[in-house]
């Protein structure tokens, strides 16, 4: 008998099936990065937006009259707090890489300490505000440096 043509057969069974499971596996892969990345980058826009929603909502209660310094400290801490991004922040830490977690967390309390400030009385656009605001708008760049370059988007030149 010859075994020729049954081995030839069989090898050429192996090669086609291993090239099929290569390429699923290929393509799951793919399936998968693509996925990652796409929840990465919903979770990104979804904590840039409560922390500038966050800066927003304690600014316009540091803007308003309140009744004693209590008011004003409850009411900051409470705009803060509605805006979701405590939950946002969450999200953040368990997705993203170390490096934006970091720089999130770093423009995250920088959101914290202007929000104490207003809670503590200091008025909007006032000279106690300015470094604050400095050293947010410096987080915040990073921030989004860092998600961007996760993201695999090039670089901003406007920040």
């Amino acid at each position: 008998m010859n075994w020729m043509p049954l081995i030839s057969t069989l090898a050429g069974a192996v090669i086609g099936i291993s090239a099929t499971l290569i390429a699923d596996r290929n393509r799951w892969r793919r399936e998968e990065t693509r996925h990652a990345l796409d929840v990465r980058r919903e979770v990104y826009s979804e904590f840039v937006s409560a922390l500038k929603t966050a800066g927003e909502e304690i600014r316009a209660v540091a803007l308003g009259d309140h009744m004693s310094d209590s008011a004003r400290d409850a009411a900051v801490r409470e705009a803060f707090r509605g805006t979701g991004i405590y939950t946002a922040s969450e999200r953040l830490w368990l997705v993203a890489p170390p490096q934006v977690v970091a720089a999130g967390n770093e423009a995250f309390h920088s959101w914290r300490a202007v929000r104490d400030a207003y809670a503590r009385g200091m008025t909007v656009g006032s000279a106690e505000e300015a470094p604050l605001i400095a050293q947010r708008r410096t987080a915040m760049a990073q921030m989004r440096h860092r998600m961007r370059e996760d993201l695999g988007i090039g670089p901003l030149a406007i920040e």
